[in-house]
């Protein structure tokens, strides 16, 4: 098997597993289920995965890098940083929405503390590129001056939050400009 088609096989895998756990749930998938949509033998997918939870630990990695690769390139454009957060966050709720029922499922069945150091790996990386917004809207003189390291737990908190609700209660949605608003602007009147 030459490089290319082990790096698509792996891809095909990992979109296949994606599909059955959001339908079926990590407890309701079973690694035939997976080879079958997989297209490939079950042999054939432990030669990639050697468990059910390395296959379902290597897409939560997998996706949330994809995130994260996407994020790297908002918050490093040089642009306005009110747009930067803006589109942030709605990167983030897109990916939040697309994945509910995968998320869902991972958290009801698995545990949050399944996949921990992933999940510490991708907030530590969260967190530097909102803090690098955050810089960037201060020395282009967008934002006012402020702790950056307290501000950008705060806004992580926010985006957390408005992502927990797009998960648990869809009926609570609200649009991604108007959180990155009230964030940027608070409730305060001008002048105030």
């Amino acid at each position: 098997m030459n490089r290319r088609s082990a790096i698509e096989s792996r891809k095909n895998i990992l979109d296949a597993a994606l599909t059955v756990f959001s339908d079926y749930g990590y407890r309701g998938a079973s690694m035939r289920m997976i080879a079958g949509h997989a297209g490939i033998s079950v042999g054939g997918l432990y030669l990639y995965f050697k468990s059910k939870d390395e296959l379902c630990l290597t897409m939560l990695k997998d996706r949330l890098e994809d995130l994260v690769i996407q994020l790297e390139k908002v918050a490093s454009n040089n642009q306005n940083p009110v747009d930067a957060i803006t589109q942030y966050i709605t990167i983030s709720t897109e990916y939040t929405k697309r994945h509910r029922e995968l998320i869902l499922a991972q958290s009801r069945e698995q545990g949050f503390t399944f996949g921990i150091d992933i999940k510490r790996r991708f907030f530590r990386r969260q967190r530097k590129l909102v803090e690098m917004i955050i810089r960037n809207g201060i020395d282009s003189g967008h934002f006012g001056d402020c702790n950056t390291k307290e501000v950008t737990k705060v806004a992580i908190s926010i985006i957390r939050g408005f992502l927990l609700s797009i998960i648990v209660d869809q009926e609570n949605l609200f649009q991604p400009d108007e959180c990155a608003r009230f964030m940027l602007r608070g409730l305060l009147k001008r002048g105030v």
